[in-house]
């Protein structure tokens, strides 16, 4: 049995981004509810959900948000973003426009999140195979290219959805471990308790988080 959902280790804001329709909301309850909604309407302002796992030996509760994709509800982005140290950044195998637009939205993410903020490619729908125009090597590419991990997911099927909540988790708690443990040896910077709402910073030494670019 694991433990209540009120009692965790440490608590991680993720929000999920994306285009309207390409199925955040399902991954969303897939993961928390193991629910999947065929008639699933489009997001309204804001919601979220909370889930804790396991990941070497702490208990992790997640609190993920999930946004409207529509342009009209874009003005909650900075309140959207604040505090949130992962991002699942979500497309449509399906619809290549939809993977057009993971440019635009990284580039908001980077403008409104923290600079060290742990971003997942996420490849949604790959159920549909038959109808498939995004491959997956050229995903790999721009996740190579941007610095981002990538995985492929069906929130129809469940397939990947419990991998990519689980591993963008497990890397924001690696890397808040290192954090720790680089405050310790140097004997500066806040100590970090069990139970506190991670904000990860600024890290601008740790190479695999290191932005990229200008911007």
């Amino acid at each position: 049995m694991g433990r209540p959902d009120d009692e965790y280790d440490y608590l991680f804001k993720v929000v999920l981004i994306g285009d309207s329709g390409v199925g955040k909301s399902n991954l969303l309850s897939r993961f928390t509810r193991n629910e999947f909604n065929l008639e699933s309407k489009s997001t309204i302002g804001v919601e979220f959900a909370t889930k804790s796992i396991v990941t070497e030996g702490k208990t992790i509760k997640a609190q993920i948000w999930d946004t409207a994709g529509q342009e009209r509800y874009r003005a909650i982005t900075s309140a959207y973003y604040r505090g949130a140290v992962g991002a699942l950044l979500v497309y449509d195998i399906s619809k290549h426009v939809t993977f057009e637009n993971v440019e635009r939205w990284l580039k908001e993410l980077r403008d409104h999140a923290e600079a060290n903020i742990v971003v997942m490619l996420v490849g949604n729908k790959s159920d549909l195979r038959h109808l498939r125009v995004v491959s997956t090597e050229e995903a790999m590419a721009f996740a190579e290219q941007h610095n981002l991990a990538f995985i492929e997911t069906s929130a129809l099927d469940a397939s990947g959805v419990d991998t990519a909540f689980q591993n963008i988790l497990t890397e924001i708690y690696r890397l808040m471990n290192r954090k720790q443990m680089q405050a310790d040896t140097s004997a500066t910077g806040p100590t970090i308790k069990a139970g506190q709402k991670i904000s990860l910073g600024n890290d601008n030494n740790n190479p695999k988080t290191k932005k990229k670019g200008c911007c």
